[in-house]
């Protein structure tokens, strides 16, 4: 048995909670992953994992056993990063995901300076605005917006969308223009955002001076992704808020009008974010550096927090 290979199996199974979702993450076949497993606890002669038709759960050795194993594994990937040239030249495989809207419009179209200074990282990009389980989902790191009070995420604040007010010519010509934000409580379509992970609508909001309104309005239709939620107000379904620089191409060629320019919509901070346990080796730390340099005209002020989820 190769010792070393059922350690990270077992880790991974523990993680994702199931050994289908930790054969998918490691892509390897789940009889090769219950191999390893049931050989690594015929080794130690001790029952590490409960397996049950739905989920894994890990008896108290093998709780023991991986958090002992993990530390030791972390610091196996570094001491081969430091005696190899990963150090200055990250290799391996880096899962990340982000929005929708980030990842279309930011990070992908930048992905080629990535690729050239990261040429042997295999980046794989999920693409959603729906929530990840980081740890079970196997997943290194996310982009996201919002605030998530969450103790076993941590990340770091690395800029702030603005939002623009928008809706099409058309619409306009058809409903009029508002002239306030409370204009939009009544007599107007509103293209609505709901989080996927709460289900709640999210209203639009309006800063001016010390003042700030939200308003939800009536929605025409209400979308939990966000580039149908700019499929939906170029169709002319409504007003919503964009931001600033999904909206801006469409601004510029006219197919968007910014609307109540005198009002501000709310900053919406965003984070890289990662498990508070996952260890940051080079692949990883490459990517955040990146992302940070990425973001930085988006920047606020950086911060280390607690975060993350939503578009």
């Amino acid at each position: 048995m190769d010792q070393l290979t059922a350690m990270r199996v077992f880790a991974r199974v523990v993680e994702a909670g199931t050994f289908t979702r930790a054969a998918d993450t490691l892509k390897m076949p789940k009889p090769s992953v219950t191999k390893l497993v049931q050989g690594l606890e015929a080794h130690l002669q001790v029952k590490l994992l409960q397996r049950t038709t739905r989920r894994v759960t890990v008896t108290p050795e093998g709780a023991a056993y991986y958090a002992r194993t993990s530390r030791l594994l972390a610091d196996l990937e570094d001491i081969e990063a430091d005696v190899s040239s990963a150090r200055t030249r990250p290799r391996g495989r880096l899962r990340v995901d982000a929005g929708s809207s980030v990842s279309n419009f930011l990070l992908i179209p930048a992905l080629p300076s990535f690729r050239e200074k990261f040429p042997d990282i295999q980046l794989e990009l999920g693409v959603g605005d729906r929530s990840v389980d980081l740890v079970g989902d196997g997943v290194d790191c996310v982009i996201r917006g919002g605030v998530l009070p969450d103790p076993a995420l941590v990340g770091r604040r690395i800029g702030e969308l603005e939002f623009v007010s928008c809706a099409t010519p058309g619409y306009l010509k058809r409903r009029g223009t508002p002239a306030q934000p409370t204009d939009l409580q009544d007599g107007h379509d509103i293209v609505s955002y709901f989080s996927t992970r709460t289900g709640r609508v999210i209203p639009l909001s309006f800063l001016q001076g010390e003042e700030r309104l939200e308003v939800l309005g009536r929605a025409s239709v209400a979308v939990n992704e966000s580039t149908a939620h700019l499929t939906a107000v170029l169709a002319g379904l409504g007003v919503t808020q964009l931001p600033e620089f999904v909206a801006r191409p469409h601004l510029a060629s006219g197919a968007l009008v910014r609307l109540l320019p005198e009002w501000r919509c709310e900053p919406f901070p965003v984070f890289i974010v990662y498990p508070q346990n996952r260890h940051m080796n080079a692949k990883l730390r490459a990517f955040v550096d990146w992302a940070v340099e990425l973001f930085a005209p988006f920047r606020a002020r950086g911060e280390v927090r607690q975060a993350a989820s939503g578009r």
